[in-house]
């Protein structure tokens, strides 16, 4: 495996710097470049498969009829995309415009001053502001810089590194964080109910409101004078629970669905969940963890927020839930921990690169 004593120059410098070519770590292998399109082009399509849209605003109505329609298409969305857009899903839209102005404010500051947060990923510290360090076999990077920190619960929260400037960035980001629990208990209960089982079961399976945490990384994409070679972020599936993604309406993310790079719409005033790992093994491959990936262009910067909800490292053991499990439909995954299994992708994605070299 390729590790790197010191962190790559910050790609938004890059970017800045006038470079017509991107350096060779940032290009990606043959394989990918074939599928690598225009981001703006690809959402414009109309025909295709398109990333379903779940109005949330029945998910609790008083009418069992019309309640349990909203859960069903919801549940129709995990199973067959693992992802969807939820619209009217109870977080203000002016409390979500806060957090983008936030994060963009922090974002637009020189890079001397983002440093201040500088993580220290190779010491283990990996929360505050980074670039990825090639830790793939190919050596090669993404075109990012990002923002990673702790939001939730409160009492884990390290706030010597949440930014002081914009000077509401905590008190927005930490309404966000609270309310964004709240949604993704709504979500779990939902799910839960989709497998048959009780409304709390898959989140006392994920930790409870005890030991969930939620991590924020704002992925910050700058201008990239030759996006068809690189990537933001290369193609994977989210380990966590389930991740709530906004971002600054403009494109970039896209999934693999039936053999194809799916365009996500910018639709507004959305938030967008993913089924994590997580999920996808308590629900023993019924409800599907996405693989995805996120596009650059020349013309916008593109800012996204993801957090990620994310059960304890080693106090959980993560296996299909029993009651989910029969001889038809017989265990999918061995029993690990949710930091085994962070290790086991590790793990595997290395021994893959290898073999493909």
């Amino acid at each position: 495996m390729v590790t790197v004593s010191e962190a790559a120059p910050r790609v938004e410098a890059l970017s800045s710097s006038g470079i017509k070519s991107i350096p060779k770590e940032y290009v990606r292998t043959k394989e990918e470049l074939i599928s690598i399109t225009n981001i703006f082009e690809e959402e414009k399509k109309e025909e295709g498969p398109q990333v379903p849209t779940i109005d949330l605003k029945d998910i609790n109505s008083d009418d069992e009829f019309v309640r349990n329609k909203c859960r069903q298409q919801l549940k129709e969305a995990a199973i067959e995309w693992g992802v969807m857009h939820l619209v009217n899903h109870g977080i203000s839209d002016e409390l979500i415009e806060r957090v983008k102005i936030a994060g963009e404010a922090f974002f637009n500051q020189p890079i001397e001053e983002k440093e201040k947060y500088a993580n220290k990923q190779e010491s283990g510290m990996i929360q505050g502001y980074g670039s990825k360090l090639a830790n793939n076999a190919c050596g090669q990077l993404e075109w990012e810089d990002y923002f990673f920190h702790l939001i939730f619960p409160e009492e884990k929260r390290e706030m010597s590194i949440w930014p002081k400037n914009p000077s509401d960035y905590t008190e927005v980001t930490a309404e966000y964080a609270r309310l964004l629990r709240g949604l993704a208990s709504d979500m779990l209960s939902t799910l839960s109910l989709g497998l048959g089982l009780e409304e709390g079961r898959l989140e006392k399976e994920v930790g409870g409101i005890e030991e969930l945490a939620l991590q924020m990384k704002i992925n910050y994409y700058p201008k990239c004078p030759q996006p068809e070679l690189a990537l933001g972020v290369e193609a994977h599936t989210d380990v966590s629970a389930l991740t709530f993604i906004l971002h600054n309406m403009v494109p970039g993310l896209q999934l693999f669905y039936q053999g194809k790079w799916v365009t996500a719409k910018c639709v507004p005033n959305s938030i967008i969940m993913h089924v994590g790992d997580t999920v996808e093994i308590l629900s023993n491959g019924k409800y599907k963890s996405i693989l995805h990936r996120g596009l650059v262009n020349k013309e916008k910067v593109r800012i996204s927020w993801a957090v990620f909800c994310e059960p304890p490292k080693e106090k959980i053991i993560l296996k299909p839930i029993p009651e989910v499990v029969s001889e038809a439909e017989p265990a999918m995954f061995p029993p690990r921990t949710f930091a085994q299994h962070m290790q086991h992708k590790l793990f595997r994605k290395t021994q893959d690169e290898l073999l493909s070299k």
